[in-house]
């Protein structure tokens, strides 16, 4: 590690589980790079991923966004694809779109869909698949309301799925964004993962918690201390 990671690293107690309120107001003081950091997020969960229904997945718009301009890609027809364009989508098409992401175009970070385009876009599955990026009734991003979809998309809309390991990785906003915005993001996310639970998820779920920058060491959050806030 180099002098400016150490010196930072100094700055957290690795033997401590910090508060919320402590952990975020100690992320300014570990980011050490030139550029505005990521502040990103990591839960290990107490889950079976084996078993299909304890794949924990979900999404949730964050109530500070994560500090990133989202490029939306819509495939939709007609109405619908007018509807995304005066909504703000950054590409709208259908079958023309279809062929060139098939090719290997993936200037965009989020996908929407209607229904009816879905036959056409399943197609597309080894190209998105693997990335994360198919579009899925159950994160909202298959639907009708193409308008609602895409506000929240560029809000700062995240979706987060447990690997199969057992962890969560998900950004939580910029270190620029401050404890207060930080806090509420990280709040709006646990929240929601909570909420997420398998009912056959049995003992500690929310096992461990941590959040660090682009470039920091880990922080780590008092995991019992949000079962607590969440109960």
């Amino acid at each position: 590690m180099g002098k400016n990671y150490n010196s930072v690293s100094a700055k957290v107690d690795k033997s401590k589980a910090y508060s919320l309120e402590d952990a975020v107001k100690l992320v300014p003081e570990t980011a050490n790079a030139k550029f505005d950091e990521t502040v990103d997020m990591a839960v290990k969960l107490g889950v079976d991923t084996k078993q299909p229904e304890q794949m924990v997945r979900g999404a949730v718009v964050l109530p500070n966004g994560i500090g990133k301009k989202i490029r939306v890609l819509v495939f939709a027809k007609g109405e619908k694809e007018k509807e995304a364009k005066d909504t703000g989508a950054d590409f709208v098409g259908a079958d023309d779109l279809i062929e060139k992401v098939s090719k290997g175009w993936l200037d965009f970070d989020t996908i929407v869909a209607t229904p009816d385009m879905m036959g056409a876009v399943g197609k597309l599955g080894k190209v998105l698949g693997p990335r994360g990026l198919m579009p899925n009734p159950k994160l909202g991003t298959v639907t009708f309301d193409i308008a609602r979809a895409v506000k929240d998309a560029k809000a700062g809309k995240v979706e987060f799925k447990v690997d199969k390991g057992g962890n969560i990785h998900v950004p939580i906003g910029k270190v620029s964004f401050g404890a207060n915005k930080l806090k509420e993001n990280l709040t709006a996310l646990l929240e929601n993962i909570v909420k997420a639970k398998p009912s056959t998820s049995k003992g500690t779920y929310l096992k461990n918690i941590t959040i660090s920058t682009t470039m920091g060491p880990g922080i780590k959050i008092d995991a019992a201390g949000v079962r607590e806030l969440f109960k």
